[in-house]
């Protein structure tokens, strides 16, 4: 087996190179969340410094307590009992994959780690479509078609996952999509493991969202963690929900995270208790968050469509997959080194996430165009308007020029030189 650098993190250390070397990068690659740490999360963190012990593999109780009290917050009454911990859910996700075993089944496209963690098992992954106009659910009727399929060539598939909403659309599946694939999820006896990172990150609060968990919470695992919504990436900290009556699953899963990462570090549980219990001054910061990807988010949208780009509107999360198949520049892996090597603008390309090779899509995160220091972001965070900020305004005229420079290409035509721009935040 061929094990590789994550596409995402690769792609971040190779921006940050040529940035290093002097070239003017505007980093869309990485999904970072790209703002500062709540005062209150890094006093809790202090706080519980001395705290140096192993600690249950489960995760500490107060930790377990607080995460079952999120979900019950948000409808789904949970037994702390059934909550685990671990350090992130990428972790996570990889534990329950060994746990569960058999095959899966994957939307397409979907974050990079899910095929990767399943090949890294042995699992065979299963890449099926999500309907159109959404993302991060595969298509019921065809989950059910390629389920079949491969059971009667002798395959095992023992789950299905879901991402709400999604990485790498920022599109939320519909409540009527999320409930078919729990109807073919229960004909077909799959485990449904849901990927909720991003739940409190939907741009309209008020948009419908539907859980599996809601529907079928004895055949759904539920994973989340705090370095979407609070910007903890670096902390290594998140939690799963494991089904009702999911005793034996959780006895595997705490078999594997015993022999692979013990018990996730004592302080950051200290203060991921703190953050789970939904203290006002972190859902304030959780708000004003949601509401700054969104507008840069939808700022960036508007630069992709100016030059006829087909992209979904962004409705969660920091990421937009635009498609400029239109260009006929050539498939993802043409286009998005045109757009680092000609004109300063780093993105993923769509087959990393499983797409195919030949359709010019490509992953934008818009998250680490905030500030180049702590103070920028806060600004950002609370400002009224916060594309007007200089260095926010000048990662998105870079982003203008390039783009339209692309889509000239294409037309045979050559653009004018860049002007000098001072150095913009993240390369931006």
């Amino acid at each position: 087996m061929t094990v590789t650098l994550s596409a995402t993190l690769a792609a971040n250390e190779d921006i940050e190179r040529r940035r290093r070397a002097g070239e003017r990068v505007l980093h869309l690659a990485f999904g970072e969340a790209g703002l500062p740490v709540h005062p209150a999360l890094r006093e809790r963190l202090a706080a519980a410094s001395e705290n140096n012990g192993y600690g249950p593999v489960a995760g500490a109780s107060g930790l377990r307590i607080a995460a079952a009290g999120y979900w019950t917050r948000r409808g789904l009454i949970t037994d702390p009992e059934l909550v685990v911990c671990g350090p992130g859910s990428k972790s996570l996700l990889y534990g329950l994959l060994l746990a569960i075993g058999g095959d899966i089944v994957l939307p397409m496209p979907s974050w990079v780690s899910y095929a990767a963690q399943a090949d890294l098992v042995g699992s065979r992954p299963i890449l099926v479509p999500a309907p159109p106009g959404e993302g991060g659910v595969a298509d019921p009727d065809l989950v059910a078609a390629q389920v079949r399929l491969a059971r009667a060539q002798g395959r095992t598939v023992r789950s299905v996952l879901v991402t709400l909403p999604d990485n790498p659309t920022g599109r939320l599946a519909t409540p009527a999509t999320v409930g078919r694939l729990v109807e073919v999820a229960r004909e077909l006896d799959l485990m449904i493991i849901s990927d909720e990172i991003y739940r409190d990150l939907l741009h309209d609060p008020a948009l419908p969202y539907t859980s599996p968990a809601d529907l079928a919470p004895e055949r759904t695992i539920v994973t989340t963690g705090l370095s979407k919504s609070l910007a903890l990436g670096g902390w290594r900290i998140g939690v799963a929900r494991l089904p009702d009556d999911g005793h034996e699953l959780r006895a595997r899963l705490l078999a594997v995270a015993s022999e692979i990462w013990s018990a996730p570090a004592a302080p950051v549980q200290e203060a991921a208790a703190y953050a789970f219990g939904d203290p006002r001054e972190l859902t304030e910061r959780i708000t004003r968050s949601r509401r700054l990807h969104g507008l840069v988010a939808r700022a960036v949208l508007d630069r992709f469509l100016e030059i006829g780009a087909d992209v979904p509107t962004p409705q969660g999360g920091f990421y937009l997959y635009p498609d400029l198949s239109h260009l006929r520049l050539g498939g993802s892996t043409e286009i998005t080194k045109l757009l680092l090597e000609n004109h300063g603008i780093g993105v993923l390309p769509g087959h990393a996430f499983g797409d195919d090779p030949a359709a010019a899509r490509m992953r934008v995160a818009v998250s680490l165009l905030y500030g180049e220091t702590a103070q920028e972001r806060l600004t950002a965070l609370t400002s009224p308007d916060p594309l007007q900020l200089p260095w926010i305004a000048a990662s998105l005229n870079h982003l203008s020029r390039g783009l339209k420079e692309l889509s000239l290409v294409r037309h045979g035509a050559t653009a004018a030189p860049a002007p000098a721009l001072v150095p913009a935040p993240c390369g931006g």
